[in-house]
């Protein structure tokens, strides 16, 4: 697609405030795809004005006149597909296929998912001699992240949309132009003026310019553990509501009865998935000390098949930060047994699909979020051991345990203290509540956990 050189605003693309732009660049060549315009605090101004005049009218909207707008536009979003993915591709890296199926395919699931809930949620409940209303929280202030960047969004939106809330988008700068692809579909669809907005620009000026505003009733943000703090300080201050999407360190617990072979392979094909920006992804495998050798071999094998299959980074900068944590893994004493950390090409932000053996839960491959296709493989002794690794970092985001028996690999589940755990390479539920514990997070999203993120409750007494 095109790059708009405005600001979607009020239902109208509008001339930015100030005259600096944003390159877009393809990281598979290095190339600039497009420029965007860089938003200020002006911008950002004009927006929540925007979504505020907004707000009364969208909230005082049937839920179902909602959900039909949701409804509509899904089918927007399904009838745009290949340019969906074709534009995540080129800001991304994505291979094609993966942005059809999953940059293209998953928001039509979530937007799909909201339409419906928002139809059927029990807005009105009766608890006693009480009425108890479910009310929208008012003008929501998103932030999203680059690596998946339609979904991060829908997921957002759409429950804000759903609830009655209004919102204010400041994309990831890496990846504006799926954004602004999505604000054509809201066009589209025939969402009301001003019910949602887009604001291009960087994170420490018009991100952070949204955060802090006085208007905005919450902030939703996906990212950085770091930059989560920052948000959650300055909504703090301000008493104002937040919903906080981290990062992740998680295990993936291969218990003795499991299958192996099933076990790491899809272990090491859910890392390697979006080249290993997925803040779920199950960077750490566990395996009990008895068959950890055989895991070792399986896993660099099945790591060799992704040489020429996976996408670069979305930078250079990110690509740095890889190659420097698989250096700090060797000097920490792993061992590589798969890929390292010299570049596969001479152009693209591209990082070799790498595999550690030998790390030990205090390495800092196995302590802090790397972002890339780099998996680490544990040893544990026997459960309580593995429930102590598994547990043993900051992070609480996702999991996943493997065994012989359902009912074995659950009980595991429960003694991981993460917000969400795939058990034998459970499928993806875009119903199911997704967001962590620990520092990984404030929050629920997708579901009626999500949607009711965007929700404040107010009780009358008869």
């Amino acid at each position: 697609m095109k790059a708009h050189d405005g600001m979607y605003i009020g239902g109208e693309w509008r001339p930015a405030a100030g005259g600096d732009t944003i390159a877009v660049v393809n990281p598979v060549d290095e190339q600039v795809i497009g420029h965007v315009p860089a938003g200020t605090a002006e911008d950002i101004d004009t927006a929540v004005r925007a979504a505020r005049a907004a707000f009364p009218g969208w909230a005082a909207t049937p839920p179902t006149e909602r959900a039909a707008k949701i409804a509509a536009l899904r089918d927007v979003l399904v009838a745009r597909k290949d340019e969906i993915a074709e534009t995540v591709t080129a800001e991304l890296g994505a291979p094609l296929q993966f942005s059809q199926a999953v940059h293209a395919g998953v928001p039509v699931m979530v937007a799909g998912s909201y339409a419906e809930l928002a139809a059927s949620h029990p807005f009105e409940e009766k608890v006693g001699n009480s009425t108890v209303y479910s009310e929208p929280v008012g003008v929501v202030g998103a932030i999203t992240p680059w690596n998946y960047p339609l979904h991060q969004i829908v997921a957002k939106v759409a429950p804000a949309l759903a609830a009655g809330c209004t919102v204010v988008l400041k994309p990831a700068e890496d990846t504006p132009l799926t954004a602004q692809l999505f604000a054509e579909a809201v066009d589209e669809a025939g969402l009301p003026a001003g019910v949602f907005n887009l604001v291009t620009g960087l994170g420490p000026v018009a991100g952070q310019a949204l955060a802090e505003h006085a208007d905005v009733d919450l902030v939703s943000f996906t990212g950085s553990t770091a930059v989560g703090r920052q948000i959650g300080a300055t909504a703090g201050a301000a008493v104002k509501r937040v919903a906080l999407e981290l990062g992740g360190k998680s295990a993936n617990v291969i218990l003795p009865s499991a299958d192996l072979a099933k076990a790491v392979n899809v272990g090491v094909a859910n890392v390697m998935g979006n080249s290993g920006q997925t803040c779920s992804a199950w960077t750490r495998m566990l395996v009990h000390t008895s068959q950890y050798d055989e895991a070792v071999e399986l896993a660099a094998t099945a790591a060799a098949k992704y040489g020429d299959r996976i996408g670069p980074l979305v930078n250079a900068k990110q690509q740095a930060r890889v190659r420097g944590y698989i250096e700090k893994g060797v000097e920490q004493g792993a061992r590589i047994v798969a890929g390292g950390p010299e570049a596969p090409r001479e152009q693209g932000y591209f990082v070799q699909p790498t595999v550690f053996a030998d790390v030990t839960p205090d390495m800092a491959i196995a302590q802090e979020e790397i972002f890339g296709p780099v998996v680490s493989l544990i040893r544990y002794e026997d459960e309580d051991d593995a429930v102590r690794i598994a547990n043993g970092t900051v992070y609480g985001l996702a999991g996943a345990v493997w065994a012989g028996e359902e009912a074995e690999a659950v009980a595991f589940a429960r003694r991981m203290d993460t917000g969400q755990v795939d058990i034998n390479g459970g499928r993806f539920n875009p119903r199911a509540p997704f967001g962590g514990y620990k520092q990984s997070g404030v929050g629920r999203e997708l579901g009626s956990h999500g949607l009711s993120e965007y929700l404040q409750t107010k009780s009358l007494q008869f």
